[in-house]
């Protein structure tokens, strides 16, 4: 068996493992093979491995010392496909983004500062930089704070993840067909119309009514709904074709799963969430579901949300046109998801025509669940 230095850990809503760049093989055509292992895959179950069965419990992180101008450090995000083998790297992963802080400053790679640590991020899927405030005291992280958010148990510190400069994630432009709503036709379905947009990673958003769901229901509803299913990886991958990811709806499937990621969303709505707890109408500004690798998200990719928020804020676009413009001195968007609700902070640039996204910031939690050796089979397919 071969030996990896590992750290497992919970970013926000998601969790996997982290690894420092020496500590795994110079050949990176290894290293596949060797996530694949560590996670269980492909077996959908992952008896054999660390994998959660779900693609939010499904990420490997790589992190190393940076060498560029004002970065800490740089990471890379693998998103392991459950069923198959096959690990996506086109897109970030906001949630984990929040683990990739304390990561770094633990393992040496960033200096210690009181009351905070700010550790400035380059991400590699997006080449985006992210910022990530990290609580410290007496040259050691807070291990306990008040702090919850949604889909988590109890409280931790505060950790804030600042996505700078977000826009052109994977195609350059905040719309990347150019325009604010979009009209995708369907095969045997027809018209429906979409606000695709590309703030930290592409994303597509239609109305739950135009799928035929309210926007309020749980994941496994949503999962078991083959014909909303098909109908949600068609739009999909429509979607992906327009943007340049796939040359046709079975090339989205198979080389862009992760890419981009498919919305629904509704006016605020009141439900019970996957704890069944309730989740009111008045604690939201939106109320959405989101599809990530084939599934209904349990909660909201991060980077899903950072594309939502911005979308709200702009003229134009399907969700201004539902839930209207937002107050006059509004800053934040209140997201109701699956476990609850996600306060977003976009900073949005008005000048004339042009728009531009300085920043989206979101209040996270992470947490190091374990670290030691994880174990592979010698038989390293490359």
């Amino acid at each position: 068996m071969r030996e990896f230095k590992t750290t497992f850990m919970r970013g926000g809503t998601n969790k996997g493992c982290m690894f420092l760049m020496e500590d795994l093989p110079k050949n990176q055509e290894e290293w596949d093979s060797i996530f694949l292992q560590v996670m269980g895959s492909p077996d959908p179950k992952q008896i054999d491995g660390m994998g959660g069965t779900v693609s939010s419990n499904n990420k490997v992180v790589i992190v190393w010392k940076s060498d560029k101008k004002n970065v800490d450090a740089e990471y890379l995000v693998g998103q392991i496909v459950v069923g198959k083998e096959q690990i996506d790297y086109t897109s970030n992963c906001g949630n984990m983004t929040a683990a990739v802080g304390p990561f770094a400053i633990e393992k040496g790679l960033v200096k210690i500062e009181s009351p905070i640590t700010t550790v400035r991020l380059f991400n590699c899927n997006t080449d985006k930089y992210v910022n990530v405030t990290v609580p410290c005291e007496t040259g050691k992280i807070l291990e306990d704070g008040d702090c919850s958010i949604a889909g988590v148990d109890g409280t931790s510190p505060e950790l804030k993840v600042n996505f700078l400069n977000p826009t052109g994630a994977k195609t350059g432009t905040l719309f990347p067909t150019g325009n604010p709503v979009d009209t995708l036709k369907i095969d045997g379905i027809g018209d429906i119309r979409a606000t695709i947009l590309d703030i930290s990673n592409p994303m597509v958003l239609v109305k739950a009514e135009d799928v035929g769901l309210l926007g309020t229901e749980m994941p496994e509803e949503i999962n078991q709904n083959a014909k909303v299913s098909d109908l949600l990886e068609k739009i999909r991958g429509t979607a992906a074709c327009m943007m340049g990811f796939a040359k046709d709806l079975d090339d989205a499937i198979t080389n862009s799963p992760a890419v981009p990621k498919v919305g629904i969303f509704t006016k605020p709505a009141s439900f019970d969430d996957i704890s069944n707890k309730k989740v009111n109408s008045s604690d939201m500004d939106i109320c959405v579901r989101v599809m990530s690798i084939f599934k209904c998200h349990k909660d909201s990719p991060l980077t899903s949300a950072g594309a939502i928020s911005v979308a709200s804020f702009i003229e134009g676009t399907l969700l201004y046109e539902v839930i209207g413009a937002p107050k006059p001195s509004q800053v934040t968007i209140r997201i109701g998801h699956p476990s609850g609700v996600m306060t977003m902070y976009p900073e949005i640039v008005f000048d004339g025509s042009e728009i531009s996204v300085p920043s989206v910031a979101v209040q996270r939690t992470a947490r190091k669940i374990m670290e030691g050796i994880v174990f592979v089979k010698n038989d390293i397919r490359c």
